[in-house]
Formats: C-alpha cells, sequence, structure tokens
C-alpha cells in the first residue's frame, strides 16, 4: 500500500485534556491514521507538560522556527500529500511557504471555531451593546476569510459557522468541509455504567482559563447566577475546573458559598460523571463546546446560554435547558438538580445528540471522499478559486517579505 504523507502544522502541541481544540486536533488524527497515512505534526511553539506524546501513537514531532528558511528546507524533504494548517494564524505563517515550495500538496485549515465570530461578540459584549454585522466585519475576518480562500479545504466544526461563511461572507460551498466532533457511538452498556441521578452530588463547570469565553463565564457564575443558586440549596457546591487557572482565577475561590476553584482536572470523565449538573453560561464564544460535549458522553445534563448551546443540538432537544439571563438560568439548572425524572430526560436527550449528530462514521467516509476528489482535481479546483489565487498571490508578497525582512533582521 502507498503510504500518504500528513503534514499538520500546530499553532500549538495538542493538549487534549486542556482544550476542546485539543481533542479535536486527536480526533483528526485519528482519522488520518484510519487511512493509512503517515503523520508529521510540527509546531514553533514550546511544549507544556500536559502536551500529548505524539510519538506514542507513530507521529513523528518536529519543532520549526517562524521566519525562517529552515522551514523550506524541511517541507520540501516531507513532500507531503496533504498539509493541514490548525488555525488561521498558522496558515499566515507557513501557507505561502508550502505553496512556494510543495505547490503539489493539498492545503487544508481547520478552523477550529471562527475566531472572527468569537472576537466580535467578545468586542460587543464589552461595548454593552447587541452583536451585530458590524462587529462581525472585523480584522479578524479579513484575515481568516482569506486564509479560508487560499486553502483547498477549510473544515468548519458548527452547521451556524457553515451558514454565516456561506451567506454573510458569501465563500463558495465547495471550500468548505462540516466536520464537527467525530464521536464512537455511545453503548446501552456505558450508559448503563454511569452514576446515577442519587449517586451524584454538586454543580461542575470545566474550561481552559486561557480561553477568555471561560474565564468570563466563571465570572458571571460569581457575580449573578451562584448566589441564586446557593440561596435555594444551601448545602450544594460549584466544582470549577480547567487547565492554566492564573491568579485572578485562583482568587474567586470562596469555600464558605462553596465556589470552588479546583483547576486542572486529570480525568476530566471522573469529575463530570459524578456531578449532578454541569453550568455553561458562555456569553460570547464561537465553534463546539467541547465542555457540553464531555457532559453529554458522561449523562450530565446541563444549564446553559443560548452561546453556549450553538451548532450542538440541531433540531434535536437539549441535554438541558437553554437560558440568557441569570435568573432563569439559576432556577432551570435548580429545577434540573432536584427533579430527578426530568434530569433523567434530559440526559437521554444528551445521549440521543450524541449517537445522531457526532458519530464519527456518518463523516468518515464522506470527508476522505471529498479530500481524494479535490487531489485528483486539484488544478481545476484551485481554477475555480480565482479569488484564493489572487489573495495567494498577494499573501506571497506581503507575507513572504514581511518574513524575509524579520529573517534579515534576526541575523
Amino acid at each position: 500500500m502507498v503510504t500518504k504523507k500528513l503534514l499538520i502544522i500546530g499553532h500549538v502541541w495538542p493538549e487534549p485534556k486542556s482544550s476542546a481544540a485539543g481533542s479535536r486536533m486527536m480526533q483528526l488524527i485519528e482519522a488520518f491514521q484510519k487511512e493509512y497515512y503517515e503523520i508529521i505534526f510540527a509546531s514553533a511553539c514550546a511544549k507544556s507538560d500536559k502536551a500529548f506524546d505524539l510519538s506514542e501513537i507513530g507521529i513523528v514531532q518536529s519543532t520549526i522556527e517562524m521566519n525562517h528558511t529552515s522551514f523550506d528546507h524541511f517541507v520540501k524533504s516531507v513532500n507531503p500529500d496533504v498539509v493541514l494548517f490548525d488555525r488561521f494564524m498558522t496558515e499566515e505563517q507557513f501557507g505561502w511557504r508550502v505553496a512556494e515550495h510543495c505547490p503539489r500538496s493539498l492545503r487544508v485549515l481547520d478552523t477550529e471555531d471562527l475566531h472572527c465570530l468569537r472576537k466580535g461578540r467578545q468586542q460587543a459584549f464589552k461595548d454593552g451593546v447587541e452583536f451585530d454585522q458590524s462587529y462581525l466585519f472585523n480584522d479578524f475576518s479579513k484575515r481568516e476569510i482569506a486564509s479560508i480562500y487560499r486553502c483547498d479545504q477549510s473544515l468548519i466544526i458548527s452547521e451556524v459557522e457553515m451558514a454565516l461563511l456561506k451567506n454573510v461572507f458569501n465563500v463558495p460551498e465547495e471550500l468548505l468541509f462540516y466536520l464537527p466532533f467525530q464521536l464512537d457511538k455511545i453503548s446501552e452498556e456505558t450508559i448503563s455504567n454511569l452514576p446515577s441521578f442519587d449517586e451524584r452530588k454538586d454543580f461542575i463547570t470545566i474550561g481552559n482559563f486561557l480561553h477568555e469565553p471561560n474565564y468570563n463565564a466563571v465570572l458571571y457564575l460569581k457575580e449573578a447566577i451562584w448566589p441564586l443558586i446557593k440561596q435555594q440549596l444551601p448545602s450544594a457546591r460549584l466544582h470549577i475546573y480547567g487547565a492554566y487557572a492564573s491568579q485572578k482565577v485562583t482568587q474567586l475561590h470562596h469555600e464558605a458559598s462553596g465556589f470552588l476553584i479546583k483547576g486542572y482536572a486529570e480525568d476530566v470523565h471522573e469529575v463530570m460523571a459524578n456531578a449532578k449538573v454541569c453550568l455553561a453560561p458562555l456569553r460570547f464564544g464561537a465553534g463546539l463546546k467541547g465542555k457540553l460535549i464531555d457532559a453529554m458522553l458522561d449523562g450530565t445534563p446541563c444549564a446553559m446560554t443560548s452561546i453556549a448551546a450553538e451548532g450542538v443540538f440541531g433540531t434535536l432537544e437539549p441535554n438541558g435547558f437553554v437560558e440568557d439571563d441569570a435568573e432563569s438560568f439559576a432556577k432551570k439548572a435548580i429545577l434540573l438538580y432536584q427533579n430527578a425524572s426530568l434530569w433523567k430526560e434530559k440526559q437521554q436527550h444528551g445521549f440521543k445528540t450524541l449517537n445522531v449528530r457526532f458519530d464519527k462514521a456518518n463523516f468518515h467516509d464522506l470527508f476522505f471522499n471529498t479530500l481524494n476528489d479535490t487531489v485528483l482535481k486539484l488544478q481545476e479546483h484551485r481554477h475555480k478559486n480565482f479569488t484564493g489565487q489572487m489573495l495567494q498571490h498577494h499573501a506571497l508578497q506581503s507575507t513572504k517579505y514581511m518574513s524575509k525582512w524579520i529573517e534579515a533582521k534576526n541575523k
């Protein structure tokens, strides 16, 4: 069998226990390994102690440098069939070098989430106004959409973001592929082994604290939501987990009110499966929320905002309640916590959502058929994408010469 090569250029090394982005990357790696790709993962970022050791699963790990000709020699020696950039910023840095030295390599962008949507919503929130298109058309969107056009395929994690790219930014559909989280079906046996309603206690929330929407959600819980819950359920506690808890996070810890900052969770499924209700009061953000996926896998119903729920349930019932004001959010969280039959009903909605919307078997073949078809018709595919060629031409000039200037300066 002829082995194909995949070069993944990572903004960071994957940390599946720290972030949804890390889990997403491991799912993509598993999918390509199933298709017998030889995989090289390269990053210019320093490795943290939470990074997954990819050599354990047979992946070559390479450290690369930004703004350095050593990458040109590296990419030519690898000569990949497919290059996957894990964020648009990575494509900006290395895309022009890949295009110049390996023009026949298929260039794929994994957007993770639409950064321009997240940043726009965050700015609107800071300004205290409703998010609208004026916030969407920001500097991030100019860079991100340009990156999508320069690539041959972009992987989009949410149907909401697919619709936004097609209908608002008018990106051609053939440049986009909807690929949400890819999971194994959850079996009846797994479900039957989960702790029951009576075996669980307390509330939980989880999320990497380097991600601003997560920190903001914890503040919102502290200031507005948790006091309302605690008033009705005086013995309940809220366990707050997340990697990279800085001092501004840890100082929110308050033992007396049961507001407990626990920091990094070694095993998210253990802590999630023992909690009764998961709280996800995100006020801005984009993409799919890993905390909701984990909650559904562990049979933990959720109280969540519409931002948290976006793109997860489609036309299906959520695994809990979707509320956007603090009082209603707290009421529904308390209801879930106290009502066993309602709790079980919402839990079942979660299992159904996982098996209907995130079963990897529904996406695998379609994804690789699309990829292989694009490779076969690469010249024709690129000819149709004149905007991409135009942006590639200009990016090759501006990004290239900026990089060469930095390179010369560093000498």
